[in-house]
């Protein structure tokens, strides 16, 4: 096995085996000898090993892999010989050699590459540039956006800042010699030399390949130049925020993810039940830490690439991430894609069907009562009293069987032209089949109290068994007869905070009110008068437009709006009500 050798060849660092880097040294030995004298021969030298450096960057497929004689061979094949291409006094009296036929070689093709040609270009070169990529005039090309800018066809101009945004500027020999179609070999440098004697060394280049600009320009030339630098520095800027905007969001959001897998893993690993999120984003049997190992795969790699874009726009030399990394984050990213989709499925059907166990109990409540309703809460649960659709997860050990407590409690009252109060307690709770769901709101406990006129109710509700985030809730509805008083506490406020959806007739701000039940409707009985009266006419107008009947739980509307309400004729006849005669015994006390 050869010994290897680390070699730097135009400012980057290659490992050769001994028998190539010999072998490379008389190349490189010939092809001095070769320009040997000639104007300019340090900067073509450089320009060729540049090349050589290329070629060899392209043959390794990391930075470790040794190029051995192989590599070079092929190499030295695209470069070609350097003896057939000795350079001597004759080729700059514009005659070739006369005894040596066969070093004349023609200039092998390739396949051209679109650049923009700035050395002689009038704005940025995206017109030469397609005129040496479609081998036609650029004339013709600059006269063609000229005629769609008239004609006012698209976008032209917005167009053609893209594609200068977009195509590569030809700043080095190789490009040039690309975007003519010639390959980039010792014929062709030695073509170059002999058409510039007086700049060779600028017209070899490599690495910094200058403009010739000796030519006097145009006063036009001149002018749409500056206005292409000037907007060329701005797109640049705007590129360079861009880029920064890029990775700030992706490393915000990749950083985000790691920290949330991190934190939920520890709090379910080290102390199950302190919240219920993790839960709520699995309701399947799936381990939480793989459900968020999945979801920072999901999310996280294309934040990842977003992070790596914002990178290689800021620094143009940043390398390449190889093809196998690419190929194997998308392959994780697909995989965990699709694991994450079964899983939301998953989620859906197991809350696909809500089950509900109801049950009433009657009120000693008569149609001349007053029923305070209050609610209260427990000494063993340190919250506040109020409505919240979230868990509060407690470890609570019962004969070894865990149990939760919830506040999603919901307050409804409603009117019944029964001559009994009662209340109607539904247990609610989510599944992936009716039964199921059925069986989860069973092992929902709530209690009430009726304790003289005040109906005491809990702010809360524990379950026991499973204790799975299910969406269980407690609805507690109340029917009161007409004519009947009812006062709320104000720690009500937050659990009957409803839409029309649920037909409440108890509206948030109610609170703290002595309020006469009439037919899907409650009216004040101690606001002041012309208050009350505005208010009982908008609430009286709501409850004729969404007016229900209780047999069949069906809306329906009224349609003879030209009917004088109820209220208003009970006062128009001086009719007397029990709700009128409970108003009249407070307007005394008062």
């Amino acid at each position: 096995m050869n010994k290897t050798v680390n070699i730097n060849l135009a400012g980057v660092f290659f490992h050769i085996d001994e028998d190539a880097y010999a072998k490379l040294q008389r190349y490189l030995a010939a092809i001095k000898r070769s320009f040997e004298g000639v104007q300019g021969e340090d900067e073509i030298i450089a320009d060729i090993e540049a090349r050589i450096s290329e070629l060899f960057s392209d043959k390794i497929k990391d930075a470790r892999q040794v190029i051995g004689t192989k590599e070079l061979d092929e190499v030295i094949a695209i470069m070609g010989q350097p003896e057939d291409y000795r350079v001597d006094d004759d080729i700059f009296e514009d005659a070739p050699p006369a005894s040596n036929k066969n070093t004349q070689r023609t200039s092998s093709t390739s396949q051209r590459k679109l650049f923009r040609d700035t050395d002689n270009a009038y704005i940025g070169g995206v017109s030469s540039g397609f005129g040496h990529y479609l081998n036609v005039d650029p004339l013709w090309i600059r006269l063609s956006w000229i005629a769609l800018v008239v004609l006012g066809f698209g976008s032209p101009i917005v167009i053609y800042i893209i594609l200068w945004i977009l195509i590569p500027e030809a700043t080095t020999t190789a490009d040039k010699l690309f975007m003519k179609g010639k390959q980039v070999n010792i014929d062709n440098i030695q073509e170059k030399v002999k058409e510039g004697f007086e700049n060779v060394s600028d017209a070899v280049k490599n690495v910094d390949y200058q403009k010739i600009n000796t030519q006097a320009q145009s006063g036009a030339r001149r002018f749409f130049k500056s206005i292409g630098k000037v907007i060329m520095f701005f797109l640049k800027v705007l590129a360079k925020i861009f880029g920064v905007v890029l990775i700030i969001v992706g490393a915000a959001t990749v950083l985000s993810l790691l920290i949330t897998f991190v934190t939920m893993g520890a709090v379910d690993l080290f102390n199950p039940g302190f919240t219920t999120i993790p839960e709520l984003i699995n309701a399947t049997s799936a381990p939480i830490w793989l459900v968020l190992l999945l979801a920072l795969f999901a999310f996280g790699i294309p934040f990842f690439f977003i992070f790596y874009l914002g990178m290689k726009i800021l620094s143009t030399n940043l390398k390449s991430m190889p093809t196998s990394a690419k190929l194997g984050l998308f392959g994780l990213w697909l995989v965990a894609t699709i694991a994450l989709g079964v899983l939301t499925v998953n989620q859906f059907v197991a809350y696909s069907n809500t089950g509900k166990d109801v049950s009433k109990q009657e009120l000693a409540i008569t149609p001349t009562d007053t029923l305070t309703l209050r609610m209260r809460g427990s000494d063993d649960y340190d919250f506040p009293l109020r409505r919240s659709d979230n868990y509060i997860r407690r470890e609570i050990v019962n004969n070894d069987v865990r149990s939760s407590v919830s506040r999603n409690v919901r307050l409804i009252v409603r009117s019944t032209k029964d001559n009994k109060a009662y209340v109607q307690i539904e247990k609610r709770a989510n599944g992936p089949s009716f039964q199921i769901a059925k069986d989860r709101a069973k092992t929902i406990e709530y209690g009430f109290e009726l304790v003289e006129n005040t109906l005491l109710l809990d702010g809360f509700f524990t379950s026991s068994g499973e204790t799975r985030f299910t969406d269980k809730e407690v609805r507690v509805i109340v029917y009161l007869p007409e004519g009947s008083v009812l006062y709320a506490d104000d720690n009500t406020y937050t659990y009957h905070r409803n839409d029309s959806y649920y037909r409440d007739i108890l509206d948030n701000g109610d609170e703290e009110k002595f309020l006469g039940v009439e037919d899907n409707y409650l009216r004040c009985l101690d606001c002041p008068e012309d208050k009350r009266r505005d208010r009982d006419r908008r609430k009286r107008q709501r409850s004729e437009r969404n007016s229900y009947d209780d047999n069949d739980w069906e809306y329906r509307s009224y349609e003879n709006n030209s009917d004088i309400p109820d209220w208003e004729r009970d006062e128009e006849t001086n009719t007397t009500t029990p709700v009128d005669s409970v108003r009249q015994s407070i307007n005394d006390s008062i």
